[in-house]
């Protein structure tokens, strides 16, 4: 089973939505497919209610359960796992972060935001350096802010997805039907950078996998 915790100190960056676009990009690609919802707003859990699909599950688990959850999804069959955590949270993270395979951090490319990627590093550390990248999330369609953020990311020692997501409304119209970009409007920019996401995300873990001796 693989597993990615999607973590953020700073609430509102996206990451519920990049965990349900990994999770149904997983879906998509024949995985069977859940999404932990540690997070006490439950975002996710409350996405679900709206939706039609049976997967991706999702499993709302107090964090102190998270260990115990991720045992419960491999007995039953899932193949990719996504840990979606609560903002300012460090314990809760710094779990999630020791659990996963590959440690996913969304932030926009704004300074406030930005500004919380140092106190996500040395959490990171804490938890034993898991492999893990900075998705810069929401960009503007215009202009260089998308790459400024992943500069400073990558100035302070963090790893950057080649990815971007950008500012597109099918992620919001998506989310009030319990569904993603990718379902929502599969042939939009929005699909499409879920979709690389995702695949970028899959080649990560397979080599880790690899490196590990698991292949």
């Amino acid at each position: 089973m693989y597993t990615v915790a999607v973590i953020a100190e700073k609430g509102g960056v996206g990451k519920t939505t990049v965990a349900l676009a990994l999770a149904v990009g997983a879906k998509h690609a024949g995985l069977k497919s859940a999404v932990i919802d540690t997070d006490p707003q439950a975002t996710a859990s409350q996405w679900t209610d709206r939706r039609e699909d049976e997967f991706p599950w999702i499993v709302p688990t107090h964090a102190a359960r998270l260990k115990t959850a991720i045992e419960q999804a491999a007995q039953q069959g899932i193949g990719f796992l996504v840990i979606d955590t609560p903002p300012h949270a460090s314990t809760d993270a710094a779990e999630a972060a020791r659990q996963a395979d590959i440690v996913i951090i969304p932030v926009e490319p704004h300074l406030f935001a930005l500004e919380t990627l140092p106190k996500i590093n040395d959490l990171l550390k804490l938890a034993g350096n898991p492999p893990a990248f900075v998705l810069v999330n929401k960009a503007s369609n215009q202009g260089r802010e998308g790459e400024q953020a992943a500069e400073y990311a990558q100035s302070i020692g963090l790893a950057v997805c080649p990815v971007v997501l950008h500012q597109r409304a099918a992620h919001r119209h998506a989310g009030n039907l319990g569904q993603t970009a990718a379902e929502f409007e599969p042939n939009g920019k929005a699909a499409q950078e879920a979709i690389q996401l995702y695949t970028y995300t899959l080649k990560l873990l397979k080599q880790r996998r690899k490196a590990d001796g698991k292949a």
